[in-house]
């Protein structure tokens, strides 16, 4: 703390002068530039303040003094340099990144590393000479090793902005309790490292990074806020224990400290949320009721419509059970996903809603599916079951329940790229918690989707209230079946922007061949089976054509580095993360972001578009601090708001419009 806060005076101190400041050759590495300042011109005193600045080639990573589970922290050696004693480095606070699915803390972009250099004499010239040895990481690992030399006079005097390049790394140094955070207890066994802190203000998006010798290493923690955000808990799986002291690095947007934490005999208790999780369960049941009505399962939903016109002269008991079946299939498809989310988490996978759509063989299986279910509204394929499953269902209570099943399961993974009001409010609560959470809001946002199914089950006779069948459902199956066909080009839309023209073009001609081949009804099981395979094996097997990052018309590709210089210099920046596959993004983008009074005001605002059509870490990681899960995702920045505002899912222009004016004052 004491050397924390000299560095921050003699940085300090050298804006009283403004004069020119020294600053080493630039030393170019393979993925980096490193520089090597000072705030002075020459030696002035016993210490002097500088800095060693890296510049990182972009997706290039490098890493903090405690790196992770994988990783090397920087090295410097002095030993070349003449009249210098000793140098001490510090490290501003890091942030979390996964490199080959594994956790790593350090910088990407740009860092500066803060430096307190004392010499042995302070009426002595000095020479500074360090070998800077880093590692870089992206998809592979390089080891870097940059030169720097700077020749100081005795005398001389100091930059006003080398001196506040300098002040503003020693700021992003984390402090101690004087921040107002601290440790109150800390817990570590054989499994997880527990513990529990608290700050004078809420926290907003917490992280922490733990330390207990350099053999330690923990997994992704599982954060949990109470007493109106002011109090942290937090668990750790315990990856290797390491041994000695431990000490905790808290991170929370600019502020950061770094406290020590004596562990305890007993673990803290996770905080209780009894009322407020049940209220957010009737949020997640209420924002999967509304799904129905979105664009993405209004197609399904056909299919469940053109078999309940078929349904009509059957008994009570038949229907009930077809719609329970639906209801159950939407009911295990999101079991399956909180599943999913909760082993994800605990491996360290960043997880979000709707991000199965960035996977090419996902959307090439579901092209597959909508084929099949169009063959079948066209009359060319019947989805059934093999005869003795048929045997065991109309034992059960009829024939094809397993495909009402299949259809409730349908809708429900369909549902996933749309948000309707209340979804990211969920699903964000879910992935803010624990596994008990997840598997709660999931499965109340599946009895909100079936709910429609349910009622249906409980008054079977709503379905004798439907047109009579007769001529007009062979036309009513055609349109139904040619909906279905849309949805699957929309999907070989969001293909081609999520991995390529070639890509998409071959996952094309294989659905065509699939359609034509039913149409054809020789053995229509087995070529529906055959050609989803050869679909999906399409997708896997083409290569995706490389991401390009380029302008939209006046929207400028996301920069989250771009921003608060933006802000700096008076500007509003708006930010809309947006992909292909999400509908709820272009709704807002057709109905408020390209009306014209909405357009005019944009035109002001330095515009940013991140597309999350592709998975981007970046983007992952911009979401992550905003305590969002899913898009869209909307925010404003500006000199009335540096910490941006954010936006409801569902954007309206009066909302654009008075979140802009805040930001602009």
């Amino acid at each position: 703390m004491i050397r924390r806060v000299a560095l921050l005076l003699a940085a300090l101190s050298a804006l009283a002068l403004p004069l020119r400041a020294a600053e080493s050759v630039p030393a170019l590495g393979n993925q980096l530039t490193a520089t090597l300042l000072t705030a002075t011109d020459g030696v002035t005193g016993e210490t002097i303040s500088a800095g060693l600045r890296v510049d990182l080639a972009p997706g290039w990573k490098t890493y903090w003094r405690s790196p992770g589970e994988v990783g090397l922290p920087p090295e410097l050696d002095w030993s070349g340099s003449v009249n210098v004693a000793d140098a001490a480095l510090a490290y501003p606070a890091p942030t979390r990144f996964e490199a080959f699915d594994i956790q790593n803390f350090g910088y990407e972009g740009a860092v500066t590393f803060p430096l307190t250099i004392r010499v042995g004499d302070a009426t002595a010239p000095a020479r500074l000479d360090v070998a800077a040895n880093l590692l870089v990481c992206a998809e592979i690992c390089i080891p870097e090793t940059v030169t720097l030399t700077l020749d100081l006079p005795v005398g001389g005097g100091m930059d006003e902005g080398a001196a506040a390049r300098i002040a503003e790394a020693v700021a992003r140094v984390p402090g101690g309790e004087e921040t107002g955070i601290s440790v109150r207890n800390a817990h570590l066994d054989a499994t997880a490292l527990t513990i529990m802190a608290r700050a004078e203000t809420p926290f907003a998006v917490p992280d922490l990074f733990p330390e207990r010798g350099p053999q330690a290493s923990f997994g992704a923690p599982d954060i949990r806020l109470s007493d109106g955000g002011r109090t942290l808990w937090a668990r750790l799986p315990v990856l290797s224990a390491g041994e000695g002291p431990l000490s905790v690095t808290l991170t929370d947007g600019a502020r950061a400290a770094t406290l020590d934490a004596p562990l305890a005999a007993a673990a803290p208790p996770p905080p209780t949320g009894a009322a407020s999780l049940w209220w957010m369960i009737l949020i997640a049941a209420l924002g999967g009721l509304i799904l129905n009505a979105m664009p993405c399962v209004l197609p399904v939903l056909s299919i469940k419509l053109a078999s309940a016109l078929q349904a009509q002269d059957r008994a009570p008991a038949r229907i009930r059970a077809g719609f329970l079946a639906a209801a159950a299939g939407v009911l295990a498809f999101f079991l399956a996903l909180a599943a999913a989310v909760i082993a994800l988490r605990a491996g360290g996978v960043a997880v979000g809603w709707g991000i199965q759509f960035q996977q090419p063989a996902f959307l090439a299986l579901m092209i597959g599916l909508m084929a099949v279910f169009a063959a079948n509204m066209f009359g060319w394929f019947e989805i059934g079951l093999g005869q003795g499953a048929q045997t065991r269902m109309a034992k059960a209570g009829g024939p094809g329940l397993g495909g009402d099943f299949a259809t409730g399961a349908f809708a429900a993974i369909m549902a996933t790229p749309c948000s309707a009001p209340f979804i990211g409010t969920a699903v964000t609560y879910a992935l803010t918690h624990g596994p008990v959470e997840i598997v709660a809001l999931f499965a109340a946002m599946g009895v909100g989707l079936a709910a429609p199914y349910l009622l249906v089950a409980a008054r079977p006779g709503l379905v004798r209230r439907l047109p009579r069948p007769g001529r007009w459902m062979g036309t009513v199956r055609a349109v139904l079946g040619g909906l279905l066909l849309l949805t699957a080009l929309w999907l070989l839309s969001v293909l081609w922007a999520s991995a390529g023209m070639r890509v998409a073009l071959a996952t094309g001609l294989v659905a065509v061949l699939l359609l034509g081949a039913l149409a054809l009804r020789l053995r229509p099981t087995l070529v529906a089976a055959t050609g989803v395979t050869a679909l999906v094996a399409t997708a896997l097997l083409l290569p995706p054509a490389p991401a390009s990052s380029v302008a939209d018309g006046p929207w400028h590709p996301f920069d989250r580095a771009g921003i608060a210089p933006a802000v700096a210099a008076g500007e509003v920046v708006f930010v809309d993360v947006t992909a292909d596959w999400c509908l709820t993004c272009k709704a807002n983008k057709r109905l408020v972001l390209d009306s014209a009074e909405v357009t005019e005001t944009l035109s002001s605002t330095v515009r940013m578009r991140a597309d999350w059509t592709r998975p981007d870490p970046a983007i992952a990681a911009y979401l992550r601090e905003h305590d969002r899960f899913g898009i869209p995702f909307n925010a404003v920045y500006g000199p009335g708001a540096p910490g941006g505002i954010a936006l409801p899912e569902l954007l309206t222009e009066a909302a654009v419009l008075d979140a802009i004016a805040a930001a602009r004052n």
